[in-house]
């Protein structure tokens, strides 16, 4: 199978990528938060982070999208830590407390990804990597060595960089990104990123410029493309319209979109009075019908008596 990263394996630009993106480990501008601190010396940024990665869990995942899943699940990574740690996060003790997971040097995580390749998973599938940048690069390039065959899923909170994601090109074969907020006073309050939209209204774009809407096998299965999530919040719902207009006017009709529910309290979203409710099902139709009317056709829908067989192993 030919994926993405292999060109520029055996052409040499991925160690080229790989030295670039530790430079901006000496003085971290990653991501937008742009800390510029000297992460190969020590120094720790908002997102907590040394030079290594942090590797909280792995393995064969079946919760994603249908096409992330297949028959055999997504190889996820959950990597530590997050450079967006919204305080309603579902991973919160992953996000806020990388501390708690063991680092990693770059073999041992491509290491990781041939292991989650050997168990069938039809993917790679890396959960917050914005800040992990270039130890995922160097993961790769060790895989890509050792016979690395599957797509790669940068799977992000939207809140991205774009001389990063430039990084990326060539690299990355799929995009799962989050678009969480329309509103700053919601990036300001819930995840001290006022600037979080106008940063996910370039960064979206970008991906997808990079790998097109996203294209599935005869089986079904993701191959190359772009995936965005939206997860509805309480009380939310003019923002979600609003993201939804946007996708559908800047993305495409074509854009491959999951409207998420689940959404409940966790962290510290205790702190925010508003953030205590629950999703209740008519509001999830009201978004579906908004996403309708602009013309997108591509929902995912899932099935979970499906999603329920796969996990009990039948």
């Amino acid at each position: 199978m030919d994926i993405a990263g292999r060109r520029l394996y055996q052409s040499g630009l991925l160690q080229r990528k790989i030295d670039e993106a530790r430079r901006y480990l000496e003085e971290c501008t990653l991501c937008p938060r742009n800390c510029r601190v000297n992460r190969l010396h020590g120094e720790l940024g908002r997102c907590g982070t040394g030079e290594y990665a942090r590797i909280a869990s792995y393995g064969p995942h079946f919760g994603e999208e249908q096409p992330l899943v297949g028959n055999h699940g997504s190889g996820t990574i959950f990597l530590s830590s997050c450079n967006l740690r919204c305080c309603f996060c579902q991973n919160y003790e992953i996000s806020h407390h990388p501390e708690e997971s063991p680092e990693v040097d770059d073999e041992r995580f491509g290491a990781v990804m041939l292991e989650l390749q050997k168990k069938g998973c039809h993917n790679i599938n890396l959960v917050t990597p914005t800040h992990l940048v270039p130890a995922i690069l160097a993961a790769i390039n060790h895989a890509l060595a050792h016979g690395l065959c599957i797509p790669v899923v940068y799977n992000c909170s939207g809140y991205e960089s774009l001389h990063t994601l430039a990084l990326l090109d060539g690299v990355v074969d799929i995009y799962l990104a989050d678009f969480k907020f329309w509103d700053p006073d919601s990036g300001a309050k819930y995840a001290d990123a006022p600037d979080y939209p106008e940063i996910a209204r370039a960064a979206l774009p970008a991906m997808r410029r990079q790998v097109g809407d996203l294209r599935l096998d005869e089986d079904g299965v993701a191959k190359r493309g772009l995936l965005i999530r939206h997860l509805l919040m309480p009380g939310g719902l003019a923002e979600t319209r609003e993201i939804l207009r946007f996708i559908a006017t800047e993305l495409g009709g074509g854009t491959y979109v999951n409207i998420m529910d689940q959404y409940r309290p966790c962290g510290g979203a205790a702190a925010h009075h508003e953030l205590m409710g629950e999703i209740k099902p008519a509001a999830l139709a009201q978004a579906e019908a908004m996403a309708e009317e602009f013309g997108l056709t591509r929902l995912d829908k899932r099935d979970l008596s499906v999603l329920l067989r796969r996990l009990l192993g039948r």
